[in-house]
């Protein structure tokens, strides 16, 4: 199965609730404010959230006005626009510039944080590059040996230390490491929650300062990893790591599991934040580059 194949699979229960639910209320009615208002609480209920729910309804009225959208075919057409428009380019999580390019990586206990490192360094790995993973997730013993296990499955360098250790200790020793020996990148794990007093952003806003100290320009990229069957949770997390880190992308995971990945258009909408990568499905190759244009046409197709 090919990865636009492997996307559209992953999207049958987002596309059941979204497209499918439209098209059905959609059917063998007239196309009015009445039914764009019915259209817009279905937007919001499929996780789109207010705010792209009211743009993309807003937008459809407009039309319909306009006299651009008179039947249920119309309307689909101009829904997929709007669609299109709401998302933005997912720039790749790449290696680029200096060495090592750094990818610190946080979210909440649970989300497949662990896994997307490891297959993305398994990705890396596949296509050349040198890669070095931080378990900077002390305070799990089972977070360091799960990143481990991902190690060597993907042909990584581990860095870590003892359970309980420094986070922060970590991290500049996981860069300092892949420095002396020339790697390419450092992908670096973090706890989702704290089991002391510390507080988890005050953690993360010191494993960044660390970072910068060893090497000026990192970390390059900070990715919050969300669950996609979170719904608008992963909203308030993302607002949250955003104002204690500043992200400069996401993961979200479990796409396939979901009726939910309305959210992309949520978190694009109200956070301006690009999706970079999504996961739909179990294999490494299925966390996936986001593409909004293979996305809406896996959604709509």
């Amino acid at each position: 199965m090919g990865l636009f194949d492997k996307l559209k699979t992953g999207l049958f229960k987002t596309k059941k609730s979204l497209v499918e639910e439209t098209e059905k209320l959609a059917k063998g009615r007239k196309v009015d404010d009445e039914l764009l208002d019915e259209f817009e609480e279905l937007l919001i209920m499929a996780d789109l959230g207010p705010s792209a729910a009211d743009a993309i309804t807003t937008a459809l009225k407009e039309k319909v006005k306009e006299e651009k959208i008179k039947n249920e075919r119309d309307l689909k057409i101009a829904f997929k626009e709007e669609v299109r428009k709401i998302l933005k380019p997912g720039h790749k999580v790449m290696c680029a510039g200096e060495n090592p390019y750094v990818i610190l990586t946080v979210g909440v206990n649970g989300v497949g944080k662990t896994t997307t490192i490891g297959k993305l360094a398994r990705h890396f790995t596949d296509h050349g590059f040198s890669v070095t993973l931080a378990a900077a997730d002390t305070f799990r013993a089972a977070a360091i040996e799960q990143l481990e296990i991902w190690a060597d499955r993907a042909g990584a360098s581990i860095v870590k230390h003892r359970s309980g250790a420094d986070p922060a200790a970590v991290a500049f020793d996981a860069v300092a490491s892949a420095k002396s020996r020339g790697a390419d990148i450092v992908i670096i794990d973090t706890a989702g929650r704290l089991h002391t007093k510390t507080n988890l952003m005050e953690e993360l806003k010191k494993i960044k300062r660390v970072i910068t100290k060893e090497m000026a320009s990192a970390p390059h990229e900070i990715l919050l990893v969300v669950d996609a069957t979170s719904g608008q949770n992963a909203i308030m997390q993302a607002k949250i790591f955003h104002e204690a880190v500043g992200l400069t992308g996401i993961a979200l995971t479990k796409l396939d599991g979901s009726a939910k990945g309305g959210i992309i258009l949520a978190i694009n909408k109200e956070l301006d934040i690009p999706v970079k990568l999504i996961g739909v499905g179990e294999a490494v190759e299925d966390l996936q580059d986001f593409d909004p244009e293979d996305f809406v046409e896996a959604l709509f197709g």
